[in-house]
């Protein structure tokens, strides 16, 4: 399997932002490092993937086919994020009923027909799907997810969309051993849908527990104060039961 890692996606007030690496790994191995992850449906939505490249290859062919679809109608119209959204759950919920499921997680954006908000939805390989201000795949989904939650606003301005993505996906960065510092941010508002060129974010790695994770247990004994090690405290203490036993023998 080559797989690809989180994609992270908020709404602020002007439309929907979307980051996520260009890593993809098999294995511990990052064999490919500029795969594009974010991509552009019709003039109405976006889709990232997390999970298997090849799942994804075949579900893009698919989605091509709907986009040439709408156009051989020749009425101008193009489905919407929530079309675009519900298709994709029923092709993933389709699959995993075969018994072949495609082992991926989407994130579709847009804006809604009916009210003309910024639009976010979530499907993955079994066709469970929601729809959300904030969104994450994959790692994200335990790590990042919370960091959105927290910090999101309804009346976000892009600027501090963009910093809450970043920040959310450098803790990741930290964590994750299956990316690469490499990024694309796709943006989709009422003028268009923008993706970005590939881009780094900044870190910081001379932390003293990151260049010597015993440093603090160091210190303690040098100052004199008792040490307590995670391998002791974590230790199960000896059962009741079997102490009595052995006592009484």
């Amino acid at each position: 399997m080559v797989v690809g890692a989180s994609v992270l996606g908020v709404t602020y007030k002007d439309g929907v932002l979307l980051m996520a690496d260009t890593a993809a790994s098999y294995g511990s191995l990052a064999r490919f490092t500029n795969i594009p992850r974010l991509h552009k449906v019709n003039d109405k939505t976006l889709v990232g993937f997390s999970g298997e490249l090849s799942d994804w290859q075949h579900l893009e062919h698919i989605l091509k086919q709907v986009t040439i679809d709408d156009y051989i109608s020749g009425d101008g119209i193009q489905k919407s994020p929530e079309e675009i959204h519900a298709f994709l759950c029923r092709v993933l919920h389709g699959e995993r009923n075969t018994g072949d499921p495609l082992w991926l997680q989407v994130v579709t954006a847009g804006f809604t027909t009916e009210d003309d908000k910024p639009f976010l939805g979530y499907c993955d390989m079994y066709g469970t799907n929601f729809k959300d201000k904030v969104m994450a795949t994959g790692f994200g989904l335990h790590m990042a997810l919370p960091l959105l939650r927290k910090a999101h606003r309804d009346d976000m301005t892009e600027e501090e969309a963009k910093e809450l993505l970043t920040d959310a996906m450098r803790v990741l960065l930290y964590r994750h051993c299956r990316t690469v510092n490499k990024f694309t941010m796709a943006k989709i508002d009422r003028e268009g849908i923008t993706i970005s060129a590939p881009f780094d974010i900044s870190t910081k790695w001379d932390y003293k527990r990151f260049i010597n994770p015993r440093a603090q247990e160091v210190q303690q004994i040098r100052s004199g104060q008792p040490v307590i090690r995670v391998d002791e405290s974590s230790a199960p203490a000896a059962a009741p039961a079997a102490a009595a036993g052995a006592s009484m023998e």
